[in-house]
């Protein structure tokens, strides 16, 4: 039984912060921020545009492009974060309120920025096993951008931190748009080297430790080395797997979504796929928007007439914590 796409839509703020005011709030050159770090603007969130109202607005996007009712919705997984309106709190459930999906049922997943490419895996799963649930809908938002503190070098890698809302709506029995396999790498020797220290119960917010409510990386040379040691084999790993399993060859490969990152590691990672830069996307005028990325980028290859019938795509992730994920996907409609 085939899992396909019906839609994906995205919700972006109008506001943006460029290469120029990131330069002069962190002290860098506007040279580095933009050759090295790959930023030239990057999505910042307006006065109305919360976590999950961000994916509210995204969700409503993808059904609308679908053209389903809301109440054959069986199923909503809240792919956004965890910080939102309201610090305890399902999503998931007031997305599904507001969307007008009453006959569904809802619930918050997280793996920081791997979280699309988890659900993706998750919700096939559930749909496979599960006979009364045929429609799903992946949504929320992201704005961690909040968190960062442009004074702090430690964070730096963390500086295209954006926002913004993304929206899959699955459906069971449809050749169109098939997702494939998924495979994951998980690292718990990086499961505390990036915190928001202050605000959980080991350091409960007070008026003394204010400043503590921001991400920090606590071991910066210890996880500098780990990662470089690491990570972009993790990288290649997922994605080579995640083709092979799905009956392909890494040659066949006609578009890969990468999350943002600095520029170097996506041309790296295209160079050892031996993909070319028109098979990819770089999020330079995006900034990473977390797990909302692999949407994004699925998003605009589609509308830039990347994707035909029978195209393998590869939508590939990494979150702190550390995890890494890939999804293939045969776009169109099938044979």
């Amino acid at each position: 039984m085939n899992i396909g796409i019906l839609s994906m839509a995205t919700y972006l703020p109008n506001h943006y912060m460029t290469s120029k005011a990131i330069a002069k709030l962190a002290e860098i050159p506007v040279e580095i921020i933009e050759g090295k770090m790959g930023i030239k603007k990057k999505t910042i969130p307006g006065p109305d545009d919360h976590t999950c109202e961000m994916g509210i607005k995204a969700a409503k996007k993808a059904i609308t492009k679908a053209g389903i009712d809301p109440l054959s919705i069986d199923l909503i997984i809240y792919i956004g974060e965890e910080y939102k309106e309201y610090p305890l709190w399902t999503a998931g459930i007031k997305l599904q309120e507001a969307i007008g999906a009453s006959q569904a049922w809802a619930f918050d997943v997280s793996q920081r920025c791997g979280t699309t490419i988890m659900a993706l895996k998750l919700a096939k799963n559930m749909m496979l096993a599960d006979g009364k649930i045929n429609t799903v809908l992946l949504a929320g938002g992201y704005r961690n951008g909040d968190f960062i503190n442009y004074k702090n070098p430690r964070t730096r890698f963390m500086f295209n931190l954006g926002a913004g809302g993304g929206a899959i709506l699955l459906q069971k029995g449809i050749d169109d748009n098939h997702i494939m396999e998924t495979e994951m790498i998980t690292d718990g020797s990086f499961s505390e080297d990036v915190v928001v220290v202050a605000g959980g119960t080991k350091y409960p917010i007070t008026l003394d430790n204010l400043n503590l409510y921001q991400l920090d990386v606590l071991d910066p040379e210890g996880m500098k080395e780990r990662l470089e040691k690491k990570s972009m084999d993790n990288f290649l790993k997922v994605i080579r797997k995640s083709v092979t399993n799905s009956g392909y060859q890494e040659k066949d490969i006609d578009y890969i979504g990468l999350l943002h990152m600095k520029r170097s590691a996506h041309q790296n990672v295209l160079k050892e796929l031996g993909l070319s830069d028109t098979q990819s996307i770089y999020l330079e005028n995006y900034g990473h928007i977390g797990q909302i990325d692999q949407i994004l980028s699925l998003e605009l290859a589609d509308q830039a007439g990347k994707l035909q019938d029978g195209s393998v795509v590869v939508l590939v992730s990494a979150g702190i914590g550390y995890a890494w994920g890939a999804t293939t996907i045969r776009w169109g409609k099938g044979d």
